[in-house]
């Protein structure tokens, strides 16, 4: 089981506890809130097996990019998903939704502050630490989002 701790910006997956950085504007369910949901939930895809480490995803697909600050220059405007994604599914009936909002566990470029939140709903973590869990959780594995 995954536990993701609002209010001290960690996950823990077994023994192991991970920063992350979950959404700025707080927690919540409604669609286009840009808050991260509570609750249980499943993961329902592993995305991004065997990418290579700040491969670039949009709508779950690679775009063939590697993220680097040329890119990020570019693109100042893009919401960064790297490397791999756990995307949850919510099993209670307040987050049904989430996987409709496309909430993920995912990498995220290594500027970004974890500890804090600053996500649009998803779970950002260092890349190195999202391809570790992700080689450790299956599809169905359990989530817990607690409140803060």
């Amino acid at each position: 089981m995954i536990t993701i701790n609002i209010s001290n910006q960690t996950l823990k997956h077994w023994n192991k506890v991970y920063s992350i950085s979950t959404a700025t504007n707080g927690v919540g369910e409604a669609e286009g809130s840009y808050c991260t949901p509570t609750g249980r939930f499943e993961i329902c895809a592993r995305i991004g097996k065997d990418l290579p480490i700040n491969s670039v995803l949009v709508s779950r697909e690679s775009t063939g990019e590697v993220f680097s600050k040329e890119l990020f220059d570019e693109y100042t405007d893009r919401d960064w998903i790297l490397t791999r994604i756990l995307w949850l599914d919510g099993v209670e009936p307040h987050n049904k939704n989430t996987k409709n909002r496309y909430i993920y566990i995912h990498g995220s470029p290594d500027q970004t502050p974890m500890g804090v939140p600053g996500s649009k709903g998803c779970i950002r973590m260092c890349n190195q630490d999202v391809i570790e869990l992700f080689d450790h959780v299956q599809t169905g594995e359990d989530v817990v989002i607690m409140k803060p």
